[in-house]
């Protein structure tokens, strides 16, 4: 009945209850999120990303596979679970952004919300290109035989070698300067990379309608506010879930798939002892949650002022973990075999990173 009254009584209220009226009507113009569903799933989408897929077992692979566990779960819970609890509450008691919401705390410390806003703003322009590459790709598998996986394309040299996939073990030896297919047509269809930094190149107009595709993606996702972002994450947030299960079960039939959980799950000890350890454990803590970010307080913000942020905290956190490494680890292993590195040798693909291995 009252926010009936305050939905149609918007203008000046006069009385002793006038700036608690008024609030109200501001809360009631936000919006909020029709239920704790959607800020879970909300919540749960942000924290799958590169940093989930990607960057954790690259982490757990170069720092002593199951040994890296030790630093990152201490580092969770001193440092992710109560920032991560921190900056959600933040939000839902002032029902503010990143920014002004540091003017009910000490308007001070207003600069680290603006400091905020432009980490986000690097971080989104270098995201979204990610997201165009990863349209391009989808299109592209739309064929008979996806262009990655032969020689037989236009923009393939002489230097592009074939993998023997049937039989990943076999011995043979190959040129020099031998390519693949899917290095080939990372660089030469989708980057075009040029000879040297003294050539521009060309304008990429397929990747650039692709990178327009996913900001007006973006916009439409959030035009209309919570209104609109609550109802796309029921599927944004499922959806590479369900994605992640399907790439475990994938992963777990690969040949080499037990040998990489076995390495993942076997400790290095020794690795603790090195600094370098702790530092990748603390930052991808940070990374991974989203921490120090302004996503957590503006998505806080949407809730309820009596809204019970405590017992969703664990959930969100126990979900972000396994997704980090479940689906990843299994592919690793098959990674080693099919390139011919034995699981033992614990930094041959680390060392020289896996963005070759990802676009295999």
């Amino acid at each position: 009945m009252e926010g009936e009254f305050l939905k149609g009584n918007s203008q000046e209220v006069s009385g002793p209850d006038n700036s608690l009226v008024k609030k109200k009507i501001q809360l009631l113009d936000r919006g909020q999120w029709a239920n704790k569903l959607e800020f879970l799933l909300a919540v749960a989408g942000t924290l799958v990303g590169l940093g989930n897929l990607w960057r954790f077992p690259y982490l757990c692979y170069k720092n002593g596979g199951g040994a890296f566990l030790i630093p990152y779960v201490l580092f969770l819970l001193a440092c992710g679970i109560p920032m991560f609890l921190l900056e959600t509450a933040m939000g839902q008691y002032t029902s503010q952004g990143c920014i002004t919401c540091w003017r009910h705390f000490c308007p001070l410390f207003e600069g680290i919300g603006y400091a905020t806003q432009v980490v986000i703003a690097y971080a989104a322009v270098s995201y979204i290109v990610i997201q165009a590459w990863a349209f391009f790709y989808l299109f592209s598998s739309f064929s008979a035989e996806v262009p990655w996986a032969s020689c037989r394309n236009a923009w393939n040299t002489e230097a592009c070698v074939e993998f023997d996939k049937t039989n990943a073990s076999s011995n043979w030896t190959a040129a020099a300067n031998a390519t693949t297919p899917a290095t080939e047509f990372w660089e030469r269809r989708v980057l075009g990379i040029s000879q040297g930094i003294e050539q521009i190149g060309t304008l990429r107009w397929d990747l650039a309608l692709c990178l327009l595709l996913a900001w007006i993606l973006c916009y439409f996702c959030v035009w209309k506010g919570v209104r609109s972002t609550g109802k796309v994450v029921y599927f944004t947030a499922t959806f590479p879930y369900l994605m992640l299960v399907v790439l475990l079960a994938r992963g777990l039939t690969l040949p080499g798939a037990m040998d990489g959980l076995a390495f993942y799950l076997y400790p290095d000890p020794t690795r603790l002892v090195d600094p370098q350890v702790w530092m990748d454990a603390g930052a991808q803590v940070l990374f991974s949650f989203g921490i120090c970010q302004g996503s957590l307080t503006a998505l806080g913000s949407y809730n309820q002022f009596n809204n019970d942020c405590y017992k969703a905290r664990f959930g969100i956190h126990c979900l972000s973990t396994c997704s980090s490494h479940d689906a990843f680890t299994s592919v690793m292993g098959y990674l080693f075999l099919h390139h011919g590195h034995l699981v033992g040798c614990r930094y041959a693909v680390c060392e020289s990173g896996v963005s070759d291995d990802l676009s295999h």
